[in-house]
């Protein structure tokens, strides 16, 4: 692995996660804000991290690998510490989509490589505005953790997540039409 800003970036992202975990269990008040900032951080440097790279011409296959793994791992780990503290079905719910369809979509990516067709599995502007969003609702439910549903940011990060889910079955389907389609061409 070529040691590049990108990936040091990318493997910060997956320092985070750990972290953010302990800040959030950490007693008192501010436990959810110091995870929701820590997420933030994350976010942040995964759209760093890929202009950076492009900037610098510094990108690399372990980064081309790495970057998603950051994101899902810090996007599920999240919704996972979400999911135990609200305790409720809907999140649980949720939760199980994004990650289901995050599952979904590397195992198709993977499949598309190996048969010489990655570029028609392509990020599409539906899943980019996906992941904003739920990166959004994700730190404002971690923000709002010690709150309860009448705080208008809560409520907020609740709606946010719906979007999220929407969109990611969306762009689940748009991904799956592909799938769809090269099977039937083969």
């Amino acid at each position: 692995m070529i040691w590049t800003i990108p990936n040091l970036l990318t493997l910060l992202r997956v320092v985070c996660i750990p972290i953010m975990v302990a800040a959030f269990y950490l007693p008192g008040p501010w436990s959810g804000q110091i995870a929701a900032v820590i997420f933030v951080i994350a976010a942040v440097t995964d759209w760093f991290d890929g202009w950076l790279a492009r900037l610098l011409d510094q990108e690399s296959e372990f980064g081309a690998f790495l970057d998603p793994v950051a994101d899902k791992l810090i996007v599920a780990t999240a919704l996972i510490i979400l999911v135990d503290q609200f305790q409720s079905v809907w999140l649980a719910l949720a939760a199980c989509v994004i990650v289901g369809r995050e599952i979904l979509i590397s195992a198709l990516r993977e499949w598309m490589a190996r048969r010489g067709d990655s570029q028609s599995v392509a990020v599409t502007v539906v899943a980019k505005f996906k992941t904003a969003l739920q990166m959004v609702a994700i730190t404002l439910l971690l923000w709002t953790v010690n709150t309860d549903w009448s705080d208008p940011l809560r409520q907020a990060a609740g709606i946010g997540l719906a979007v999220a889910v929407l969109l990611t079955v969306w762009s689940m389907w748009i991904y799956i039409r592909v799938l769809m389609n090269s099977m039937r061409s083969s």
